[in-house]
């Protein structure tokens, strides 16, 4: 039985239970009062396959010792992020939008020998041998970026943002009751679901050439992304960002196209008009006061941005 669980527990969750003074239980571990409060559950499925689910929060950052590394496994990583539901609103004076999104990454990201574990974290972490996957399909002569992904040769990240049916694969991932003899079972299918159907939005993407990426630029452009999603009314302004991300206009255009999968205007736009969505439902704002609010001096050209974006006109969209 204790190989069983050897076979079945990540390390890592062990790690975590023992800075903790806690133990593993059914593959999941409840923070101690004293520490904070929530829990995380972690799942081998196999040698090629694992996931973590954290959803918690500390009451002091920690860290703890990565016994995962292993160069010979050439791991790809795909964290879930702000995909569990909001339990309570921190009143800042100002919305900022925290969308559900996935990060995808190669190994030689996340090669770090501490792990840092941060005071609030509500993600879901698979990660897949490249191998495996290499094995399943046949990408010769297909997408570059599935390609360079997943000969996972160099240090890459992408950012996809979830749409409704990859939430739905989350949701049965936290809340399906499973009896305990499927669960492994249940929860592999779904991990390679969601796996399966992230490498399919990849994809649709068309750059060429990629670059290898460094953990500064990375910072930048994520520095890039809030400065601009904290100040919808502006638009962006190239030259101005890449000050703000040290680099090249040419360079902030081609890595942030490469990371988000879409042009820094484009991006912004798609941002704005999921804003103004949410204005028009959840905050019962006017046609006139969301458009005014999110910087548009002309409430037509805003009526057609929001249809090209949402899929119908404002007015329609706020008496739905």
């Amino acid at each position: 039985m204790e190989n069983d669980k050897l076979q079945t527990v990540p390390n890592v969750l062990k790690r975590l239970a023992l800075l903790l003074g806690t133990e593993v239980k059914n593959k999941r571990l409840e923070i101690p009062e004293k520490f904070g409060k929530g829990y995380c559950a972690g799942f081998v499925f196999n040698e090629h396959i694992r996931m973590l689910i954290s959803n918690y929060e500390l009451n002091e950052d920690l860290e703890v010792e990565n016994p995962e590394i292993n160069a010979s496994k050439r791991m790809i990583f795909f964290k879930f992020q702000n995909i569990f539901p909001t339990t309570e609103i921190i009143s800042t004076g100002k919305h900022l939008m925290k969308m559900p999104s996935v990060l995808i990454a190669t190994s030689r990201m996340n090669t770090d020998d501490v792990i840092s574990i941060h005071t609030n974290t509500a993600t879901i972490n698979v990660e897949v041998d490249a191998g495996y996957l290499n094995g399943l399909f046949d990408l010769s002569g297909k997408s570059p970026v599935l390609q360079s992904l997943l000969q996972n040769t160099q240090p890459l990240l992408f950012e996809q943002l979830i749409y409704p049916s990859l939430q739905k694969i989350v949701d049965e991932i936290v809340t399906e009751p499973v009896a305990e003899t499927f669960e492994l079972f249940f929860l592999r299918i779904k991990a390679e679901e969601l796996v399966c159907r992230l490498l399919m939005e990849l994809e649709k993407r068309d750059e060429k050439h990629l670059v290898a990426l460094n953990i500064h630029d990375i910072q930048n452009l994520y520095k890039v992304k809030e400065q601009m999603l904290e100040h919808l009314e502006i638009p962006p302004v190239i030259s101005e960002l890449a000050v703000c991300a040290n680099m090249s206009p040419s360079k902030l255009k081609r890595l942030f196209k490469q990371i988000f999968g879409n042009s820094i205007f484009s991006y912004y736009q798609e941002f704005r008009m999921k804003e103004a969505a949410r204005l028009l439902k959840e905050e019962k704002l006017s046609v006139s006061e969301v458009g005014y609010q999110l910087g548009f001096t002309n409430l037509s050209h805003f009526s057609r941005v929001f249809a090209e974006y949402i899929g119908i006109k404002p007015k329609q969209y706020s008496r739905s």
